[in-house]
């Protein structure tokens, strides 16, 4: 994405074509009117990932265009990263210059910031890091207030704590997210308030047990699961499941249940296709699933967990491709409607869209 194409003033044009786009593309399958969520047009990206560019004494900041990826684009400042990462670069770019054993072979930066105000910092080198290199960081680490790692080959230094705290209201609750370096979190931090605001009022009045798949750190599970009298949630990833442990912890959730199964192995474990030892401690008759919350990859759902999603009264469905949730409902129109829509612009001035869908069992 250019930095030239980010104009405030032209934020709302470049999003209404997106939304036209999302509501032709499902106009088939009876849309309702979707609503629509804005970014801030600026300083919205709560993550950042830049190349170090050495050039003579200098370093600096780099991306690529995608149309010339061989030629770097140096960057003085990145307009779409949070306030406190646009603050966070100059500083920590002539930190580095000054410092001989922070700049030696230093190849990329990595910001993960937050709502909350904490921020980690991850400096990636092509050489092994020492004791010298340590001192000059824990030194960085206190001018800037930061947390800081240092990562190269086969080797990761923490100096405080390799995660950040995530601390934010929806709807009048207080919500607190552990976020760890390297694993997935939402990169729009304000979207994703929104996102959670409106799954969790679609949920309002549903009732009995939830279905979550792909749940993460448990992003939407300590959202959702007050509107609910028990969560299912799976995951596949250890540190994400250890991350939503402690989140459900954090937010004082108490009628969450883990199962590190991927969807096709739920989708084979309800269908009683095969036990699973993952699930010993997890009485899978006791639940009376009626909703099935799912935030899958770009692929969509499998044609397995498709046919276990039809199976369903309610699915409540995030989307980061329109054109694979275009594919699952065309599937399930047969068994389902769309009850209510959203449109979530996480990415402006880019092409991306995010979108959510309530579907309901036809009668």
């Amino acid at each position: 994405m250019s930095q030239t194409h980010l104009s405030p003033d032209h934020y709302a044009t470049q999003l209404a074509p997106k939304v036209e786009q999302f509501k032709h593309d499902f106009a088939a399958f009876g849309l309702p009117e979707p609503a629509v969520f804005e970014s801030a047009p600026l300083h919205y990206r709560m993550r950042a990932e830049f190349r170090m560019w050495h050039h003579g004494e200098r370093v600096d900041y780099a991306m690529w265009e995608a149309d010339n990826p061989k030629q770097p684009v140096l960057l003085q400042d990145f307009p779409t990263a949070s306030a406190a990462i646009c603050e966070a670069m100059p500083v920590l770019r002539d930190a580095v210059i000054a410092s001989p054993e922070l700049k030696r072979k230093l190849f990329q930066v990595n910001f993960l910031s937050t709502l909350s105000g904490e921020m980690l910092i991850t400096l990636i080198y092509h050489r092994k890091l020492d004791e010298a290199w340590e001192s000059a960081a824990r030194e960085l680490a206190a001018k800037m207030q930061v947390m800081l790692i240092g990562r190269s080959h086969k080797q990761k230094i923490v100096l405080e704590r390799d995660w950040v705290l995530e601390a934010f209201e929806v709807d009048g609750r207080p919500l607190r997210y552990q976020q760890i370096e390297g694993s997935f979190s939402q990169p729009n931090g304000g979207m994703n308030r929104q996102m959670l605001g409106w799954a969790c009022q679609q949920a309002k009045g549903l009732g009995g047990d939830l279905l979550e798949l792909y749940c993460g750190n448990g992003n939407f599970t300590v959202a959702l699961a007050p509107h609910f009298e028990r969560v299912l949630a799976t995951e596949v990833s250890k540190s994400s499941v250890r991350a939503a442990a402690y989140n459900l912890e954090a937010n004082g959730v108490t009628n969450v249940a883990f199962a590190r199964l991927s969807s096709d192995e739920m989708s084979d474990a309800l269908a009683r296709v095969r036990p699973f030892r993952r699930l010993k401690d997890i009485d899978l008759d006791s639940y009376r699933f009626s909703t099935l919350f799912v935030d899958p990859p770009r692929s969509g759902l499998d044609d397995t967990t498709l046919k276990m999603a039809a199976g369903f009264d309610r699915i409540l469905y995030i989307s980061c491709n329109p054109q694979t949730l275009r594919d699952n409902v065309e599937a399930l129109q047969a068994t389902h409607r769309i009850d209510a829509a959203a449109v979530f612009d996480q990415f402006p001035y880019t092409h991306h869209l995010e979108c959510g869908l309530l579907l309901s069992r036809k009668a």
